[in-house]
C-alpha cells in the first residue's frame, strides 16, 4: 500500500515539474519572443548562413529558420512561443 501510495505521489509531482517546465519556456510577449529570436540570429550564426525570423499568428511563436534553395523548404531552427 505504502509503494502504491508513493508511486502516485511521484507521479503527481512529475507531471507538475514538467507542465513547469515546458510553461516556463513561452515568452510574456511577442514582443519579447522576437528580440530573443534576432539576438540569436545575429549571434549564433555567421552571416554566410541565410537565416532569418518569421512571426506566426496561428500558434503564437516567432521561428528562426534557415533559408534554403527555391526548390527546398526552410528548416525550422528553434522556435519561441509566447
Amino acid at each position: 500500500m505504502k509503494v502504491a501510495v508513493t508511486f502516485l505521489i511521484v507521479f503527481i509531482l512529475s507531471i507538475f515539474i514538467v507542465t513547469g517546465l515546458i510553461y516556463s519556456q513561452r515568452y510574456s510577449s511577442a514582443f519579447e519572443a522576437d528580440q530573443q529570436c534576432h539576438f540569436d540570429m545575429k549571434m549564433n550564426y555567421p552571416p554566410e548562413v541565410i537565416v532569418d525570423c518569421d512571426h506566426d499568428l496561428e500558434t503564437r511563436q516567432w521561428l528562426l529558420f534557415q533559408k534554403s534553395i527555391e526548390t527546398s523548404p526552410a528548416k525550422v531552427l528553434k522556435r519561441y512561443k509566447y
